[in-house]
């Protein structure tokens, strides 16, 4: 009896440190996902042409509607509206953009939410020529989701970010020259890179200084307007 009465003695001390490390992780990981970087008033300004529940839509005008859809994917605790100035511009270049939100800022936890965005194209016009894309940990779970549904889709779009897989669709890869959150042997070995001399990582979106980036040294808008300038001659191929 003495022995079956320390067994469950062991057991419940066992038990109830279980359950205080799983509290202390759930907290601690609330604590993480509270610490992000949030959209700058630029950012939160700009022009939405539909938001959706778990999405923006940013549709270009009728006349200059290129039939283009592309969806882009956050980086890592970036609020998703921090890229609205980004896919604003590529709206006006005649491309429908979406930003899709995930939970926790964090794409890892929504890999295959390209699927919703597409589940209703009553909601995105006659979009003809689908890419998908993403800044850093997006652009990596983008290039994740896209393995085995490359026939869905005309281009991948990473934006300090490369691809985690070879693929049979085109590859654009976009990185500053500052960039020191991105910028490592597996970026600079993809074919299709391209390097903005001067810009950062941070600068991609409007969020502000991101910790370990480099200083940029040219302007987030003009970081951001050659980035549009290289993603329509991509697309547009």
């Amino acid at each position: 009896m003495k022995n079956n009465s320390r067994f469950w003695k062991i057991l419940k001390r066992i038990l109830i440190g279980v359950f205080i490390a799983i509290i202390v992780a759930i907290g601690s990981f609330y604590i993480y996902t509270l610490d992000y970087y949030r959209a700058d008033n630029i950012a939160r300004n700009t022009d939405i042409s539909k938001n959706m529940d778990d999405y923006y839509i940013f549709k270009p005008d009728v006349k200059n509607d290129k039939n283009i859809g592309f969806i882009f994917y956050p980086g890592g605790k970036v609020e998703a509206i921090a890229y609205a100035p980004l896919m604003k511009k590529l709206a006006d270049n005649g491309i429908t953009t979406i930003i899709v939100e995930m939970p926790f800022n964090l794409a890892v936890f929504k890999i295959k939410a390209a699927d919703e965005v597409r589940h209703d194209p009553s909601n995105l016009g006659n979009i003809t020529k689908w890419y998908i894309g993403g800044h850093s940990l997006g652009g990596a779970m983008a290039s994740s989701y896209i393995e085995g549904t490359e026939y869905k889709y005309d281009g991948l779009i990473l934006l300090g970010a490369y691809p985690i897989n070879d693929f049979d669709i085109p590859v654009l890869a976009i990185i500053g020259s500052e960039d020191q959150i991105a910028n490592s042997k597996e970026v600079n070995a993809i074919k299709n890179l391209i390097i903005i001399q001067g810009g950062n990582h941070a600068n991609v979106g409007d969020y502000g200084i991101q910790k370990g980036d480099g200083k940029a040294l040219i302007s987030r808008e003009k970081q951001q307007d050659i980035t549009v300038d290289y993603i329509n001659k991509f697309v547009l191929n």
